[in-house]
């Protein structure tokens, strides 16, 4: 079924200029989000598109192909490793399915620059190669955390009787505080809340307006865990395809766009700032109480980590726990 879906979308997806295109107008590659258009994340992606593209010319043109109405969300991955697309903008926990390591990256207190210093950036790129046939290019959302956004109030860190919609990133630790689970895709959640199909919900502290999901929100959880991470995946039989040139170029726009990651620091005050002005109130426990919090979301998180993964589980430890 799922090799199905991906030709169909295939048969709708323009064509990208094969490697032996003219001079002119360079190597074209075809990117695909897992996340919806009206999203900031691809808001500020397509923006650096267009940055490559008028940069690129003669070299590199990256055709945006679209978001989930083109590969639905958790197939971006699979639609990268089988050549489908040729890049992905997505985060690890929408392709699971490929391989688990993918959902460890969350765990990452290490920053993208310290990755690519201590190793961890080789290592990645190692798994990723071996097991999902992608090169990790670069990461372009961090130092974003989680949280825990509810209808319902709550007085302890006690998930019991809330249903809450999730992403593989939060599963073993929302499971491990009571909470029933189920797993949507971002474009269905605002629906769910709306029919009353789910409580809440485990979102970056960013992009709520995005979706409009601070209509249907009354409450966030404080404080965050883990750490969000987005970015930019890219076929490796398609990676060492690329004229040396193209491929060089090809790197040095996506540091470039990793590098810019600070960013997200001074976006995600301003977004704390905007949710509460929209109403949604903060749900804050004591020291003690939220220290164990994040601590029991770290011991949650690796565990499953190492499990999923004994051969690299407890490598990717070293290089992104601090």
């Amino acid at each position: 079924m799922r090799k199905t879906v991906l030709i169909a979308a295939l048969a709708l997806l323009p064509a990208a200029l094969p490697l032996g295109a003219s001079a002119q107008q360079g190597v074209t590659l075809r990117l695909v989000s897992a996340f919806p258009e009206n999203q900031f994340y691809v808001r500020r992606t397509v923006e650096w598109i267009e940055k490559v593209n008028n940069e690129g010319k003669g070299i590199l043109q990256i055709n945006f192909i679209g978001g989930p109405k083109a590969i639905p969300t958790f197939e971006v991955g699979k639609a990268v490793q089988s050549g489908v697309v040729d890049i992905g903008f997505s985060t690890g926990a929408f392709y699971t399915n490929v391989m688990p390591e993918a959902d460890i990256l969350k765990l990452a207190e290490t920053s993208a620059a310290e990755q690519r210093q201590n190793g961890g950036y080789d290592l990645i790129n190692k798994i990723w190669a071996e097991k999902a046939n992608m090169r990790y290019l670069a990461k372009v959302v961090e130092f974003t955390p989680f949280h825990l956004y509810l209808n319902k109030k709550i007085d302890k860190p006690d998930h019991t009787g809330l249903k809450i919609r999730i992403t593989p990133v939060y599963r073993e630790f929302f499971q491990a505080m009571n909470a029933a689970v189920m797993t949507t895709a971002p474009g269905e959640v605002y629906t769910a809340l709306e029919r009353g199909v789910i409580d809440g919900y485990g979102w970056p502290i960013h992009a709520l307006f995005d979706l409009n999901w601070h209509e249907k929100t009354k409450f966030r959880v404080d404080p965050g865990f883990y750490n969000a991470e987005v970015s930019l995946i890219i076929n490796l039989d398609k990676y060492k395809g690329l004229p040396a040139k193209t491929r060089e170029f090809l790197d040095r726009q996506t540091l470039a766009y990793e590098q810019q990651n600070d960013f997200w620091k001074t976006y995600n005050q301003n977004e704390t700032k905007r949710q509460a002005d929209a109403g949604i109130q903060t749900i804050a426990f004591d020291a003690a109480t939220s220290k164990a919090y994040v601590e029991k979301a770290n011991e949650v998180g690796w565990a499953n980590a190492i499990k999923a993964s004994p051969e690299y589980g407890s490598q990717l430890r070293k290089v992104l726990a601090r």
